[in-house]
């Protein structure tokens, strides 16, 4: 085991180690897990089952259950679209279209996902992008986003 490996055994023991007096230590431990390393590892899921006696496959069901919970380091940059009516009724379906699209591109330094409504209705197609709320995107937005965040641009 490398020493960044073993890091990580430490802190995922650690974080079971807090929660152990708790009942119903599961979900915390993952939301812990969660914050300390911006997804749940692969690698502690064996960790944390064998740590609260249940098996590989209970534990891993509950991170595939909650789709809060990631599997994979997240992207430095987060785009959220908005999929509610109001949005989908003025073009929504297409920015979802473009971004989702452009994602799928290794490359892209952006993690796009469906939300239902940014409380920004009057100025629909939202989206949020780094915790910013933007309004009446169209697709040719929406990419150039997304190319900044690939070019190093955004922020």
């Amino acid at each position: 085991m490398s020493a960044e490996e073993t890091a990580k055994s430490r802190q995922v023991e650690a974080i079971c180690e807090r929660h152990a007096n708790r009942e119903g230590p599961l979900l915390p431990i993952l939301h812990d897990l969660q914050a300390a390393f911006g997804y749940v590892p692969g690698e502690a899921i064996g960790e944390v089952a064998r740590y609260l006696n249940l098996s590989r496959a209970e534990v891993y069901g509950v991170v595939t259950f909650y789709h809060d919970f990631r599997r994979t380091p997240p992207r430095p940059h987060s785009l959220k679209v908005c999929r509610a009516e109001a949005c989908q009724a003025v073009g929504g379906r297409e920015v979802w279209a473009t971004a989702s699209s452009l994602a799928a591109d290794p490359a892209c330094r952006v993690d796009v996902e469906a939300v239902y409504c940014l409380g920004n209705c009057p100025c629909a197609p939202s989206v949020q992008f780094d915790e910013r709320t933007l309004g009446r995107l169209t697709p040719d937005r929406v990419s150039s986003l997304i190319a900044g965040a690939v070019g190093g641009e955004a922020s």
